[in-house]
């Protein structure tokens, strides 16, 4: 018999006990360019509703579908109960991913939804995100403080409360009941709170890997209490925070920490510098940092084995990073005594650019890969400045430059500025990318830069070289930037 006869009776004998046999079909994968949203948005798939089939995704445990439905956005989670009969009773038992910056609707009809949803669901609570400033000044803080006590989110796992972002208002009492569900929260988000004095004693987040405090006033006293309570943290993020001048981070988990701030009129009379000391972070991988704007800044490193990543050191002012005893203050190398062979992304501000600075960082940080430089507009660099000099020579001479990407925003073709991005072309032999933010410039300027440059005789042969014409680097954080498994310093 051949082999088509063969496989005809196979099947025929499949079909006989019930079997069926799946055809051959060509799965696509999903657009890894196309926005997770797109996937998002989309309603589950129910095979057969039209009887062509079986409806395999309904055949999974009632548990499983929860979990389905639990990550879809809160709007889309609801919609599934028309799905077939099967669906129907799901959403109000799935896990509770109530995110009411979706619902886009604000007021006393905001406040009804949240209500009615909290009242009628059965399920236990996975994620609650609020900014409560949509809800209206009225009772703001007794109905937030009302469904922080609901039992639809006993057990939460995200917790992302905000009050208001009107930098002028004075914060937001914290109520107590967000910390109800500190035996079960993963990720804490608090925006426009003051978080007062004792609520931190002796609070324990056991499970915690994700917090973040955004324009929150907090004690120095509270803030270390709240770090400690927190053994398994691995992302720290403090935006615009005021009411404590400083900060030590000791802890066994902790992987990436951002500091920025901004000057409001109700921070200007608390905050007029700031120090952050890293004694004991053995898992510390990042540390990004931009507080140009407070008059004094001191960082100090003392044990992070395995930073990598490192940004924005401020290019002036009375700012002071001290790795051991070596000490950078104003991007000047004031004292060399520690080679940081760790730092392999670097970013910082730079007014003006300076070859001989950069030369002193690298230095400092010998295995630098990725170099961002972000350059005061208004600054110009007088004429015949970072000509090649005896120490870029003998740079090249000890060791070669381990840079393969540049980035340079704000970058406006003086001959200084030429003279600087052409010692990196002619010399740095791994380099891959070079990119330079050239803001409103015209093809023309382009062009000649691009020969000024000597790009035809770059020592890396295989190296591309863009011009962007809008802004280009990253300053603004979240836990999402700081945990992105790529770069959080990467490029829009």
């Amino acid at each position: 018999m051949d082999a088509s006869g063969r496989s005809s009776k196979r099947r025929k004998l499949e079909a006989s006990r019930g079997e069926v046999l799946p055809s051959p079909v060509a799965v696509e994968a999903p657009d890894p360019r196309s926005p997770p949203s797109a996937h998002n948005q989309q309603s589950p798939p129910v095979v057969g509703a039209d009887g062509g089939g079986a409806d395999r995704i309904s055949d999974l445990p009632d548990a499983i579908l929860g979990e389905i439905i639990s990550l879809l956005p809160t709007k889309d989670g609801a919609r599934t109960g028309i799905l077939s009969s099967k669906w129907r009773h799901l959403w109000r038992s799935a896990p509770l991913n109530l995110n009411c910056r979706v619902l886009h609707v604000c007021g006393d009809e905001l406040a009804g939804i949240i209500s009615h949803i909290l009242s009628s669901h059965r399920g236990p609570g996975r994620r609650f995100c609020l900014e409560a400033i949509y809800l209206g000044p009225r009772d703001q803080s007794a109905a937030v403080d009302a469904w922080l006590q609901s039992a639809a989110i006993d057990n939460l796992e995200e917790l992302d409360l905000w009050y208001s972002h009107a930098y002028w208002l004075p914060p937001v009492q914290l109520p107590v009941s967000a910390f109800r569900f500190s035996p079960t929260l993963r990720a804490l988000t608090v925006g426009r709170c003051h978080i007062a004095d004792g609520i931190t004693q002796e609070l324990h987040l056991p499970r915690l890997t994700d917090l973040a405090l955004d324009q929150v006033k907090i004690s120095k006293c509270s803030l270390q209490g709240l770090i400690a309570g927190c053994p398994t943290l691995e992302w720290l993020l403090f935006r615009h925070c005021f009411g404590f001048n400083s900060v030590r981070i000791n802890s066994l988990t902790l992987r990436g920490i951002s500091l920025s701030v901004i000057y409001t009129s109700i921070m200007r009379k608390e905050l007029q510098s700031r120090e952050l000391i890293v004694e004991n972070a053995p898992c510390l991988e990042r540390l990004l940092c931009d507080n140009n704007r407070l008059d004094n800044q001191y960082i100090s490193v003392i044990s992070a084995p395995k930073l990598e990543t490192l940004g924005w050191i401020p290019g002036q002012g009375h700012h002071r990073l001290a790795f051991g005893s070596t000490v950078i203050q104003g991007l000047r190398v004031d004292s060399f005594a520690t080679v940081v062979s760790t730092v392999k992304i670097l970013a910082f501000k730079m007014y003006p650019l300076s070859l001989d600075m950069v030369i002193d960082l690298m230095r400092c940080f010998p295995c630098l890969e990725k170099m961002y430089i972000s350059v005061n507009f208004q600054s110009r660099s007088t004429k015949g400045e970072n000509l090649l000099r005896r120490q870029h020579e003998d740079l090249i001479r000890c060791f070669d430059i381990c840079l393969k990407t540049i980035v340079v925003e704000n970058y406006q073709g003086t001959e200084s500025q030429v003279n600087f991005a052409t010692f990196f072309v002619l010399n740095a032999k791994l380099l891959e990318s070079m990119t330079l933010g050239v803001l409103g410039r015209s093809e023309e300027f382009i062009a000649e830069l691009s020969r000024k440059l000597q790009l035809e005789n770059r020592a890396s042969r295989g190296a591309q070289f863009h011009f962007r014409t809008g802004r280009y680097l990253n300053y603004s954080w979240d836990i999402k930037h700081l945990r992105d498994p790529a770069d959080p310093l990467r490029t829009y």
